[in-house]
């Protein structure tokens, strides 16, 4: 065979090779949680809300695909009882990720369809979640809810969580779940912007400032557009330091 032949043979291979290369791999990720976390409707100049799911996509890559089915005033309990967990399962394939945000609303103590007690319901809801998770051969992560803005009278921000945030480190630590400390990783960040300027982060709206809110509002659990992105890319931070596989479908800059 002479050197054309040559050449041209390994083009052919090198053709072949590439044509019938199976298609590159995709990811899935099921957000499952409250408020803070959840989609919210119109566009930020109509609606200043916006939860740290909703932002999450910003830093994965198009290969990625998000599914937020955290939804407003939900708890581990209200989240099953109301059929939110058996859609995510109906869906839920082998090599999927199931991000899990509770505590907000399981500590409503006034309202027995949401409330929970952090060392026995709660907790028995959380290992739910992970082995329902893991059966369908899809990959858990834990998170701790995101901090609330509270100050006191000194300029000291207070826990406003109770038992709830210990707990979920410990379901992720009993059953070696990898976790992500959103409760800490919130509180540094709210810290260390100060009482004043982390307002930006929370929905503090003024009077006649959107149409949604005539009277203003001041709501410090929830997020402005900014606080959710840049909450989102505290998630992303945890998972590239913590080296967990997810990291690779990360963006490379962010």
């Amino acid at each position: 065979m002479n050197n054309q032949a040559v050449i041209i043979f390994f083009l052919v291979v090198l053709m072949l090779f590439l044509g019938f290369q199976p298609a590159e791999e995709e990811l899935h990720i099921y957000l499952i949680g409250d408020s803070t976390m959840a989609d919210k409707p119109d566009s930020p100049d109509i609606n200043p809300e916006r939860g740290w799911g909703q932002l999450l996509p910003l830093f994965f890559n198009e290969k990625v695909h998000i599914h937020n089915h955290a939804v407003n005033g939900r708890s581990t309990k209200s989240f099953l009882d109301e059929g939110y967990w058996d859609t995510v399962l109906t869906n839920l394939k082998s090599g999927d990720y199931v991000f899990i945000q509770f505590g907000h609303n399981d500590q409503k103590e006034t309202d027995p369809r949401r409330y929970t007690n952090p060392w026995t319901g709660y907790r028995r809801n959380m290992e739910k979640y992970v082995d329902e998770t893991r059966a369908k051969g899809a990959y858990p992560i834990i998170l701790t809810s995101i901090v609330r803005r509270k100050f006191n009278e000194e300029g000291t921000l207070v826990d406003a969580h109770g038992a709830y945030p210990f707990v979920a480190r410990a379901v992720a630590e009993q059953m070696q779940v990898p976790f992500i400390d959103m409760q800490l990783l919130t509180e540094d960040f709210i810290i260390g912007l100060g009482e004043e300027p982390s307002k930006e982060i929370y929905l503090w709206v003024e009077p006649g400032q959107y149409a949604r809110f005539p009277e203003g509002k001041i709501d410090n659990t929830h997020l402005t557009l900014k606080g959710a992105t840049a909450y989102a890319r505290l998630v992303a931070e945890d998972i590239k330091r913590q080296k967990m596989p997810l990291a690779s479908w990360l963006k490379a800059s962010f």
